[in-house]
């Protein structure tokens, strides 16, 4: 990372919500969970073929909504402390280019084929989004009209996009829910201009990529929703008064990603509109949770430890996990990747494929966390 900050407790976890760090901690190994199953995981263990959600197509939108947050608190905290505007776009850029490095780092390790290298990634989508809204809020924060500018570009996105796959005709091809299905897996707006910048080698699924540059609009929006988030969460309100408001707007965005999911389906792999709504709304309920739990109900001991270690170091811990997993598939047992060599070991004792999976999973995760541990008992915490 660029930078190391030693910090002691009281500077990190009581000066700032600690529900957000717990969600942020859960939202990265359950990251970490389903990106490392063995290959034989039940289904809320994968990804939605397409159309229709599970709890993993829950997750990565949940990190985005945690980026949103994080971007406003982060900036608000260094502005009050003598910063300017001018002096942190720089270092929103090079927290921009990391990020973005780190993306391609994952993508390439460890053989690094820089012919077919995949450009698009998690962490590349999280890049542009955290840069694109600490631009959006430094415009914006002064403005007594902040909150309304923010929710009207949230909608625009949302309804721009619906507009781009609904109504504009895909070329070669017509128009979507006229002369091509609605959202079809190959002939989608999103598909065709990614294979119209990349060969296929360097898209995920060859034909398509879950993190396409015409997504990232709508990506945005998620990430935005956690801005707004932010806003309401610095207002002078309550504790109590801040969680329902929360949780109210968790059920309002669940019932409008229901409503708008028959004409514009909700859809991880094109981040439909439908999708952030209901996704954005999933995570607003689980921080509510969150809150009430631990800054409501002071419940902090025993059980927050375990998330805190991946939550108060959540680019470090993804980054390992990426590469850990991808050194199991490289190197071999015999004929066996490592990985497929554990799954093996595992299922000759647990019948179940998918039990099997589950406990490969639960495994990964608690090396990966025995790895990050020794960082936070030491108070170092990995900053870009």
């Amino acid at each position: 990372m660029a930078t190391v900050t030693v910090q002691r407790p009281s500077a990190t976890l009581t000066a700032r919500l600690v529900s957000l760090d717990v969600l942020r901690g859960i939202t990265i190994a359950f990251m970490i969970l389903v990106n490392n199953n063995g290959g034989h995981a039940w289904w809320p263990f994968n990804h939605s073929d397409w159309n229709g959600w599970t709890p993993t197509d829950l997750v990565f939108p949940t990190f985005l909504f945690v980026v949103g947050v994080t971007t406003v608190l982060s900036l608000e905290s260094r502005l009050s402390r003598g910063a300017t505007p001018g002096s942190e776009i720089p270092h929103i850029v090079r927290r921009f280019v990391l990020l973005f490095l780190f993306g391609l780092f994952v993508n390439g390790f460890p053989t690094f084929p820089w012919s077919h290298l995949r450009i698009y990634g998690v962490l590349q989508r999280i890049a542009i989004c955290y840069l694109l809204a600490s631009l959006l809020w430094l415009a914006v924060r002064k403005s007594a009209r902040r909150v309304a500018i923010l929710a009207a570009i949230c909608a625009v996105c949302l309804v721009g996009y619906y507009i781009l796959m609904r109504w504009v005709p895909v070329p070669g091809y017509g128009v979507p829910g006229r002369d091509i299905p609605l959202l079809d897996k190959n002939l989608n707006l999103v598909a065709w201009l990614d294979r119209h910048i990349f060969p296929a080698q360097r898209l995920y699924e060859r034909v398509r990529d879950p993190e396409g540059l015409l997504s990232d609009i709508p990506s945005l929006a998620t990430t935005m929703l956690g801005m707004l988030t932010a806003v309401w969460l610095r207002t002078e309100r309550t504790i109590r008064q801040k969680c329902a408001g929360i949780l109210a707007a968790g059920v309002v965005c669940i019932v409008l990603g229901e409503l708008w999911n028959p004409w514009f389906p909700i859809n991880k792999k094109l981040w439909t509109s439908s999708y952030v709504l209901f996704a954005g709304g999933c995570s607003l309920l689980i921080w509510a949770l969150c809150i009430w739990l631990i800054d409501m109900k002071g419940w902090k001991k025993g059980w927050t430890g375990f998330w805190l270690v991946f939550g108060t170091n959540a680019i470090f811990a993804y980054v390992l996990s990426e590469a850990l997993g991808s050194l199991t598939w490289y190197c071999r047992v015999g004929r066996l990747s490592v990985t497929a060599w554990c799954y093996t070991q595992i299922h000759t004792v647990v019948s179940s494929p998918g039990g099997a999976s589950l406990i490969y999973s639960i495994s990964f995760v608690l090396v990966c966390w025995l790895l990050t541990l020794p960082l936070y008992r030491k108070k170092i915490f990995l900053k870009l």
